[in-house]
């Protein structure tokens, strides 16, 4: 089976019900998608399918044939060295971590919010982030860093135009 992972194509030979994130981990060797619940829960595992925000613990890897897959390690900026993503610089800037196991679903999906919506309100990104767990409990500070990063995004793109 195919599999297009960050702009690249990977061939592995897995089982149909093999889980993405299982193939991910393993097969393709991507481990920055982190393992957390295993029923879809905590937001552990969220990548991005044909961009949107999918938890991968739960999906087939036969379903994301042929699809675009985006992990932690694809999202344009944060593979970049010389230079952060938005989401990522306000993460660091709002400490929205302790522990940072939580941080790589975090961050795919506040990608996946401000890609659909560059201007989301504080309830429009409870519900973006609503499912995700994070047990050190920096809610307040993550909300903080997704509503930074929106307004440094729409910044640069200010800039831009």
């Amino acid at each position: 089976m195919q599999l297009l992972v960050n702009r690249e194509t990977h061939e592995v030979d897995v089982g149909a019900e093999r889980t993405l994130l299982s193939v991910l981990r393993h097969e393709v060797g991507l481990t920055g998608t982190k393992y957390g619940c295993g029923e879809g829960n905590c937001g552990a595992c969220t990548v991005l399918l044909d961009g949107e925000a999918t938890r991968s613990c739960i999906t087939p890897v036969a379903s994301a044939a042929g699809r675009e897959i985006t992990t932690i390690e694809g999202v344009e900026g944060l593979a970049d060295a010389s230079a952060l993503h938005p989401v990522q610089e306000a993460f660091i800037q709002e400490g929205a971590f302790q522990c940072a196991y939580c941080t790589p679903g975090f961050i795919v999906s506040t990608v996946a919010l401000l890609a659909r919506n560059p201007n989301p309100d504080r309830e429009q990104i409870k519900a973006a982030l609503s499912g995700h767990i994070c047990r050190c409990g920096t809610y307040p500070r993550i909300l903080k860093a997704v509503e930074a990063a929106a307004e440094q995004m729409a910044k640069r793109t200010e800039r831009t135009a």
